[in-house]
């Protein structure tokens, strides 16, 4: 073999090696494949109780934010904190089912599968605008979601 053609297969052989290095760096839009979206997220918000808001217990419960579960497993979320811009926080202790719902609702209830109560006894989420964060266990934010005024 003589030399030029070694050297031209060790030229392909370092250009081929860079361009699959180079692949591997790019995010993950720039090859064409989605980052893929969080199985767990913030479905809807009933942020405005319906009716007057009397501070009633029933009326509290008016006022809630669903979370949702959209894998096929089941997701621990002990120790995921949902809060608002001011600071309230709920920490769930629930294992969510895969492909199901929970409500979160303000006011004092019987915690289930479908449905658990902050116990507060005034109401969590402005009407004028405010955001729900979720986060994860380790402090990251898995969804969120804003509305009214200053939302972004």
């Amino acid at each position: 073999m003589s030399a030029s053609v070694s050297g031209r297969r060790t030229a392909a052989l370092v250009l081929a090696a860079g361009a699959l290095v180079g692949a591997a760096a790019l995010p993950a839009s720039a090859t064409g494949h989605q980052a893929p979206r969080p199985s767990v997220v913030l479905g809807k918000i009933q942020y405005d109780s319906p009716g007057r808001d009397t501070g009633s217990n029933r009326s509290l419960n008016g006022e809630w934010v669903e979370v949702t579960n959209k894998s096929r497993r089941a997701v621990n979320l002990d120790g995921w904190p949902l809060s608002d811009r001011d600071g309230n926080r709920y920490t769930f202790d629930l294992r969510l089912a895969g492909r199901s719902t929970v409500g979160v609702h303000t006011g004092d209830g019987r915690d289930t599968r479908t449905a658990v109560y902050q116990d507060n006894r005034s109401y969590i989420w402005e009407n004028r605008g405010d955001t729900a964060t979720l986060r994860n266990d380790r402090g990251r934010k898995v969804d969120s979601e804003s509305w009214g005024r200053g939302s972004r």
